[in-house]
């Protein structure tokens, strides 16, 4: 079967790859439809790892989160026009332990091979995960992003005691939004309560119970357990004011943001209140089927993800790939996505 793959062979330069996708290979062959931005692809993109990484990297078709119609499965489990999502960790062993998304052998798309920036998509069977009816197409496009916060979430419920009163969430970025609706939905007997700076955007979080300035926070105000989803400079001010003074004793932070520099901690205070911190990246093949599932039986969550779209981008030729990039740029932390036509 033909296809082509759109590779970032230098930053801000794309071009068309003639590819050859072998059908009687025991894969699914899905078609993108629609295509979402992530930050680490626009680190590519505009050139903003070091050199020696992007000439190992490249050339890369970029983008890992993506929504597609399969076009055909040799074995006859998935149908022509079924809607899926593409799981983009691509596990090569298996752990009775270590979770597939932290297994070092673990391949990822757009980090080190091929992502989903092409006509057609050979995926392995197990990477494809079927779509609920009437799950918003642009909003089931950033489903991996999502799959993050369900994963996190699931490993703080096993990590964490069972006081969850109150659950805190520091950041008001698009992680931060995922990650409290999810955790409203989950622990639907818990208090939410959102920590952040920008008071327009933390409005936003309509479901949540309480939000606060991080520069304003009452004494009296305190956690049982929290999810840092800030990252870069200001982590560590954000994880240290969690360990000191708003989470509870023995309480379990989750750290998700993601920062370039080492960050200092508070580990008196670590010892002293006996906490435990514990990271989270990427996803696996189960989170995306659990976070189908919570699509199916809560269909607010798919039209209150809508809020953290900026542009929607119709792509039908490369110039328009460079536009959608140029925008995303543009919209800060709001998603942008591809209705993909090539």
């Amino acid at each position: 079967m033909e296809n082509t793959i759109y590779s970032l062979v230098e930053p801000k330069k794309i071009i068309a790859v003639p590819d050859e996708i072998d059908e009687s290979s025991d894969i699914v062959v899905v078609k993108p439809t629609h295509l979402s931005i992530c930050h680490a692809d626009q680190r590519y993109y505009q050139g903003m790892r070091p050199p020696e990484i992007l000439a190992k990297k490249l050339p890369m078709a970029l983008i890992h989160e993506c929504r597609g119609t399969v076009v055909c499965d040799s074995r006859g489990e998935f149908t022509p026009g079924q809607v899926v999502v593409m799981v983009p960790n691509t596990p090569l062993e298996k752990d009775d332990v270590i979770a597939e998304n932290y297994l070092r052998s673990s391949k990822f798309r757009a980090s080190g091979f091929d992502g989903f920036m092409q006509d057609k998509v050979a995926v392995r069977r197990d990477r494809v995960i079927p779509v609920p009816d009437g799950v918003d197409p642009d909003v089931a496009a950033f489903s991996e992003m999502c799959s993050v916060s369900y994963h996190v979430i699931d490993r703080m419920d096993r990590i964490a005691h069972s006081r969850r009163d109150i659950i805190g969430v520091w950041g008001e970025g698009n992680l931060g939004y995922f990650t409290a609706l999810l955790l409203k939905k989950r622990f639907t007997d818990s208090r939410i309560y959102l920590f952040g700076v920008v008071e327009d955007k933390m409005a936003e979080f309509t479901f949540v119970d309480k939000t606060f300035s991080v520069n304003d926070i009452p004494e009296d105000v305190h956690v049982d357990h929290a999810f840092e989803c800030v990252g870069g400079k200001y982590s560590a001010a954000a994880i240290n004011q969690i360990i000191d003074p708003v989470i509870n004793p023995e309480g379990t932070i989750a750290l998700m943001g993601v920062s370039e520099d080492n960050v200092p901690l508070n580990t008196r205070m670590i010892l002293e209140r006996g906490l435990r911190l514990f990271g989270s990246s990427r996803s696996g093949s189960a989170d995306f089927t659990h976070l189908m599932e919570l699509y199916a039986k809560y269909p607010d969550v798919p039209e209150l993800l809508r809020a953290v779209i900026g542009d929607v981008i119709d792509v039908s030729t490369i110039d328009d790939i460079h536009t959608a990039f140029a925008k995303d740029m543009a919209n800060g932390s709001r998603k942008t996505v591809m209705r993909w036509g090539l």
